[in-house]
């Protein structure tokens, strides 16, 4: 970093084109989002070598990309959305102003132009708007010294030659075959011979979470996309995966988090929008919470009787939330894994259920044991906050795995069930037992 600045500084542009040159790609976006000016990333990219210009452009941030492109002329902005791959240009198109894109696609070659607008024609976060449509494909009746001479030509603007898809007249997917397979046949084998038939394809309107689930599943580095005619339209690979996935995890912690979801970086989120993501659920919650104080109002003659039970009221709601957020938490991860599922029901009730009696015991002779000797409360106080905090635990963790399983029954999020919803509700639930149990055994109320 230091060597770019002090090249750019001292303008010896010469040789920081030939100290770029040398670089991976993105390892110098890297550099250019930590420059301290704007003008700085416009030169650096400017200076850098023609081929190396739009690989570079394709890893920098949005804001980055926005700023290059709307710096250069209509000529230089189009020749980036020509020699960007086609998933990539469309991604950064999909965030930029409905003008600039018109300009940009006005002026980009048709080929370019085709690409991009087929891709943008499908939902958003589909397998058709992050697939890729440069591939190599063969037909059945080539050679292998016919196909590996098509992939010779047509290579270089494919997003992986390492899979090659064999396609009949009207484009239907038939099989793969692998470059290896290529290399080790004999020129004169036919392709439809030695291609695999039996293909894992994935649908274009398939949602990009069960796109990187199926990934995981079969541990593939590219996946065709097929439309409803089973059509080869493009493939995704597993570079967009990757991103798939962080972007699917960021969006289920921001939920269990009671956030709305963001899809920029928090340095790059202003201070109004971090609010407005947090404030509705914020609201929803301390509404609900309101609750948990009518509870304890209806509730006051019996604590007037018997103060020493308000001072456990925050142990007990704060162990039921914990205990409710670890069921929740564990559960969320293995509906998003696709590990369970909602006919799995009772018997990951029957799991909580004996985990929360264990739990609960546990807890609770720990509990009694530090009522007795160190806050030297009455026996019978101590049966009433140690049976509320196992009833809690109980209770905790079969809301907790439970939850999370209807909210995905009926097409929700499961994450937006986590543990601050389901810490609301335990509160109350938790409340509700204590005073039922200490007005009955307390004889108070």
């Amino acid at each position: 970093m230091d060597e770019i600045l002090e090249l750019l500084e001292t303008k010896q542009y010469t040789n920081l084109r030939q100290h770029l040159a040398e670089m991976n790609h993105a390892d110098i976006a890297a550099i250019m989002e930590e420059l301290p000016k704007e003008e700085m990333l416009l030169k650096v990219f400017r200076i850098l070598p023609k081929d190396m210009a739009a690989d570079v452009f394709s890893y920098l941030e949005v804001e980055s990309q926005q700023f290059i492109i709307t710096s250069l002329s209509d000529r230089e902005a189009a020749n980036i959305i020509d020699n960007l791959m086609a998933d990539d240009a469309t991604d950064f198109l999909e965030e930029m102003p409905a003008n600039v894109v018109k300009k940009l696609l006005a002026n980009a070659n048709p080929d370019t132009r085709r690409d991009i607008n087929h891709l943008l024609r499908y939902p958003e976060d589909s397998a058709g708007s992050i697939m890729t449509v440069e591939y190599v494909d063969l037909k059945e009746n080539l050679t292998v010294a016919e196909a590996i001479e098509r992939i010779r030509n047509v290579g270089l603007d494919s997003e992986t030659i390492n899979i090659c898809y064999v396609l009949d007249s009207r484009r239907t997917l038939l099989g793969t075959v692998a470059l290896r397979y290529l290399l080790l046949s004999q020129p004169e084998a036919r392709i439809g011979d030695i291609m695999h038939e039996n293909v894992i394809s994935l649908n274009t309107l398939m949602d990009q979470e069960e796109v990187a689930h199926q990934f995981q599943k079969y541990d593939f580095i590219a996946m065709p996309v097929v439309d409803n005619e089973s059509r080869l339209v493009g493939i995704i690979t597993v570079d967009d995966v990757v991103d798939i996935m962080e972007e699917e995890a960021t969006e289920d912690i921001e939920k269990m988090a009671a956030i709305v979801p963001s899809d920029k970086p928090y340095m790059k989120t202003g201070v109004w929008e971090t609010f407005k993501k947090r404030i509705p659920w914020l609201l929803l919650l301390m509404i609900s919470a309101t609750f948990t104080g009518k509870i304890i109002s209806s509730f006051e003659d019996a604590l007037s009787a018997c103060v020493i039970l308000t001072a456990y009221i925050p142990m007990l709601m704060d162990t039921g939330g914990n205990a409710g957020g670890q069921a929740s938490v564990t559960i969320i991860r293995g509906l998003s894994l696709n590990e369970i599922e909602f006919k799995d029901m009772f018997r990951i009730i029957w799991k909580e259920v004996r985990v929360a009696v264990i739990c609960g015991i546990t807890l609770g002779l720990a509990n009694f044991a530090k009522l007795i000797l160190m806050d030297h409360v009455s026996m019978t106080v101590a049966i009433v906050i140690c049976t509320t905090l196992i009833a809690t635990i109980f209770i905790a963790k079969v809301v907790g795995c439970t939850l999370p399983m209807f909210a995905k029954k009926i097409g929700l999020d499961p994450a937006v069930m986590a543990s601050p919803f389901i810490t609301t509700i335990v509160d109350a639930l938790s409340l509700m037992i204590y005073f039922q149990i200490a007005t009955r055994v307390l004889g108070i109320g």
